[in-house]
Parts: structure tokens; C-alpha cells; sequence
């Protein structure tokens, strides 16, 4: 017999996870507020942005879809009003790699002729205090290009700036977190859907009072310090790859270079280890720091 009411499903819901192995999982509906902020609350405005595009390289493919959403939040990370989502599509000028097409849904007859609204984009990047993607060094990247003045502004990201593992999270794709953390699904497949689902995720409350954005925030607060491991011997190789840190082949602004992205707090600690293992008890490391806010952080100007 099929249940009469939402009163009734929501009592057949409540007796399938009471055994403990059911678990009912609810279609995902963007809210247009969380809360309500005190009259004493000092409210920043962010931007969840999302970018679909012809391919993976920032330096030469195409935006073809735009997601933004803007929202209340403060120093806290506590969310507050939702603006409705914003999105476009836009035109490439070339055809859409039928993986692309495959991946997003999206196809020229969808995009042919359509732009981004520019004047639109600009106006809430003025007016955000922070720009959020699900990976920033990706969506920063082709943003900057498209819009300069997405440069001039501090950016987080929620796959990367909350560590997502202290939730219980073996993963970081939004759908999976958005089951995980949230316990609902997400039919949504364009751009703008994508960002109320990230902010969602982002604002709802874990380990008592903590949530995602209050961590997120708390990382993009922090100074990052690039350790450049310069003239290290080719021996170190394997050791320097387990210690996290990553290779850089070199270019004109440059060396070639193992390198390790960490707090500025922890590399008075790092200098040590790599002093000890790296460099043979060198006394004066070649070694380059350089450092950086959330102000170039996921650009294309720091790698």
C-alpha cells in the first residue's frame, strides 16, 4: 500500500534507518536562508562560483558554463541568506570534445551563440569578500583569464581548505559529501546547481558546532610557505616524494625544483628535516621559501 501523506513516508523512513540497515537519503532543496543573523554580526558576502569548459588546461581551454552563488556568511563561518543562483552558458568558438559532452551534458547546440553575462559576473565579484570552488586551481585559473578581477580577490577552496577526513570522509567529490555529511542526493547537473549543493555542503553543521566553512576559513587565514628544495641530490628523490613534496621541471620565472607547500608555522620544523635527510647536515641550504595568502593562492602566479 503506497503511503498517503509526507507524514506517513517521513514514519515509514523513520522505521527503515531505526534497524539500522536502511539508510533513506532526500532530494537535496537549496534554501534560500540558514539562519538569521544577530542585529551584532558583522556580515561578509562570499561567492560560490563552479566552471565547466572545454577540457582540463587553464591556459588554453574554454569556459562553455558559468555557476555562481552568492551568500551571507561571517568570521565564524556561520551561513545566513542564499542569493538565487546565477548561470550561463557560453559559446567557445569550437566544437565541445565529445568527452566534455559526455561528462557534463552540455553540447554546441546548447551553448551555440550564448555568452556570459560580463556586467553581472563583475558586479558580485565586487561585492564578494571571498570566491569559493570545489577546486579552486582549476576554476581560479580559467576565471582569471576570462575575468581579470577575479585576481584581485581572496579565494578558498572546499576540496582542499577543509580536511574533509576529520568527517569521517575517505572522499571529496560533492556528490559524495553531500550523501555523507548531509544525507541527501543531488539530481542537479549544471553549473549554478552545483554551487548551492557545495555551499549546502559547506554549511551544514559537524562535530557539535563546527562546520566545513569554519575550517575553510580558518586555512585561508593562514600564510602558506613554498619550501623549494633547490639542489637537492637525484638520491633524494624517493624520500622527498614520500615527505609530500612535489616536482617542478622549471620555467623561465623558475629552477627545476622539488617543492612543498605547507603553514608558514611549520616550516621552521621542515627546514630542519630537510636539512638533516636532503642536504646532508648542510649548514646553508640553497633552499628557496616563498610565500603566499589567499590572495594568489590557486593562481596561475604561485604554480
Amino acid at each position: 500500500m503506497e503511503p498517503s501523506s509526507q507524514q506517513d513516508m517521513e514514519a515509514m523512513v523513520r522505521s527503515l534507518e531505526a534497524t539500522g540497515n536502511y539508510r533513506v537519503l532526500r532530494r537535496f532543496e537549496a534554501r534560500p536562508r540558514y539562519q538569521s543573523p544577530s542585529p551584532s554580526t558583522v556580515v561578509r558576502r562570499g561567492l560560490i562560483v563552479d566552471v565547466e569548459s572545454t577540457g582540463l588546461d587553464t591556459t588554453s581551454d574554454r569556459i562553455i558554463e558559468l555557476g555562481l552563488v552568492a551568500f551571507e556568511f561571517d568570521s565564524a563561518g556561520m551561513v545566513y541568506g542564499v542569493d538565487a543562483k546565477q548561470e550561463w552558458f557560453e559559446d567557445p568558438g569550437i566544437p565541445i570534445p565529445a568527452e566534455v559532452v559526455e561528462i557534463t551534458g552540455i553540447t554546441d547546440d546548447m551553448v551555440r551563440g550564448q555568452r556570459i553575462d560580463d556586467a553581472a559576473v563583475l558586479q558580485e565579484v565586487a561585492r564578494a569578500h571571498l570566491i569559493i570552488a570545489h577546486n579552486a586551481s582549476f576554476d581560479r585559473r580559467m576565471l582569471e583569464r576570462r575575468f581579470p578581477a577575479f585576481a584581485d580577490k581572496h579565494w578558498g577552496c572546499s576540496l582542499y581548505d577543509v580536511p574533509w577526513v576529520r568527517f569521517g570522509c575517505r572522499g571529496a567529490k560533492l556528490d559524495y559529501l553531500l550523501f555523507q555529511l548531509c544525507n541527501a542526493f543531488h539530481t542537479g547537473h549544471r553549473a549554478g546547481d552545483d554551487c548551492l549543493a557545495t555551499l549546502h555542503v559547506l554549511a551544514t553543521p559537524r562535530d557539535g558546532e563546527t562546520s566545513p566553512l569554519t575550517l575553510l576559513l580558518e586555512n585561508a587565514r593562514k600564510t602558506t610557505a613554498r619550501l623549494n628544495a633547490i639542489g637537492t641530490p637525484i638520491e633524494s628523490k624517493d624520500l622527498l616524494k614520500a615527505r609530500g613534496y612535489r616536482w617542478f621541471a622549471g620555467d623561465r620565472s623558475r629552477a627545476k625544483t622539488w617543492y612543498r607547500d605547507l603553514p608558514e608555522s611549520e616550516l621552521e620544523a621542515e627546514q630542519s628535516w630537510l636539512r638533516q635527510h636532503a642536504y646532508g647536515g648542510l649548514a646553508s641550504p640553497p633552499w628557496r621559501v616563498d610565500t603566499f595568502t589567499a590572495k594568489d593562492r590557486y593562481s596561475e602566479r604561485v604554480g
